[in-house]
């Protein structure tokens, strides 16, 4: 870790408060993970990040159990914790629990209007890093684009779930090599999905996402596979 990436991670500490706990530790670090702050085979160390954050090695350990259970990490005996690097299956299954959770979501919406604003914040959001040529600013608007969606559901409980697959997610997305391939075709498909709902077309916005999340796994799942299986790919 860099003196500016420590540095960084130290602003976060004011999110930890005087109940510093490991739940709200791995909090900061999944979010890092989600963002790609540590790429897919990062060591973390124990010593930089629990001297960025303040916190003892006991509840930094604790938070990288957490964050291992969700599977974001693993623990290499004898050589320290890293973030973890996915295989293909983990890819597809990934999606096949999207599917089953985000269409579930916009099934039970209740009667329109919905409460879109994060939603249309998100796309546009999306639209203006695929304007300025960021396209990994793409990728994390399109992960924000689809946390706002669960949360139409009001759902503590879910946008938890997806908050934990959907960082998953960015693991795969860190190794393709080409973002702007991968998450170009998506911003015009996030825009139809908000446009339905916001005509209250519960069921044309859940047909567009299935739809839309068949297209992603299989796109997404053969780009990762190719990366993987580079020479290049980095491993723990």
């Amino acid at each position: 870790m860099t003196a500016r990436e420590a540095g960084d991670l130290a602003d976060d500490r004011a999110l930890l408060g005087r109940t510093s706990t490991a739940e709200r530790v791995a909090d900061i670090l999944r979010g890092r993970v989600a963002e790609g702050w540590f790429p897919p085979g990062t060591r973390l160390s124990e010593d930089s990040i629990g001297g960025a954050l303040g916190v003892s090695r006991n509840t930094l350990r604790e938070a990288f159990r957490l964050l291992t259970h969700e599977r974001l990490l693993v623990h290499e005996l004898n050589r320290g914790v890293f973030v973890r690097v996915l295989a293909v299956d983990d890819v597809e299954d990934i999606y096949r629990t999207r599917r089953l959770v985000e269409c579930a979501v916009v099934r039970g919406l209740g009667h329109p209007p919905y409460p879109l604003e994060g939603l249309a914040a998100a796309v546009a959001e999306g639209e203006a890093a695929a304007h300025a040529g960021d396209w990994p600013g793409v990728s994390t608007a399109n992960i924000h684009f689809h946390r706002e969606l669960v949360a139409l559901a009001g759902s503590a409980r879910t946008d938890e779930l997806m908050r934990g697959v959907l960082a998953e997610l960015r693991l795969a997305f860190h190794l393709v090599a080409d973002p702007r391939v991968l998450h170009q075709p998506y911003l015009a498909r996030n825009r139809e999905i908000l446009d339905a709902l916001r005509a209250g077309e519960r069921a044309t916005a859940e047909r567009l996402l299935a739809r839309y999340l068949d297209d992603s796994r299989a796109r997404v799942a053969a780009a990762y596979a190719r990366a993987v299986e580079a020479p290049s790919s980095p491993t723990p």
